[in-house]
């Protein structure tokens, strides 16, 4: 399996054990992790040529990803 740039574990790698604990624990924070992974995973796809899709497209799946991330960091502050 090829690696996927972004994964929450290489964004924030001093906050793994924290991200893992939480997953675990915290349903909205699962639900956030499930979402920006599945969002990073589109955006990789779209932008390797695997799912093509337009640039306006691919620019706001990025917005997104980037506006969950914005909130998993805030819950590891």
């Amino acid at each position: 399996m090829s690696h996927t740039p972004h994964e929450l574990a290489a964004e924030f790698p001093e906050h793994a054990v924290r991200i893992s604990q939480l997953r675990q624990t915290d349903q909205h924070f699962s639900k956030l992790a499930d979402a920006y992974h599945e969002k990073n995973q589109a955006v990789h796809l779209a932008e390797t040529d695997v799912s093509p899709t337009s640039d306006d497209h691919l620019v706001q799946m990025r917005k997104e990803r980037m506006r969950l991330k914005d909130e998993i960091f805030g819950y590891l502050k």
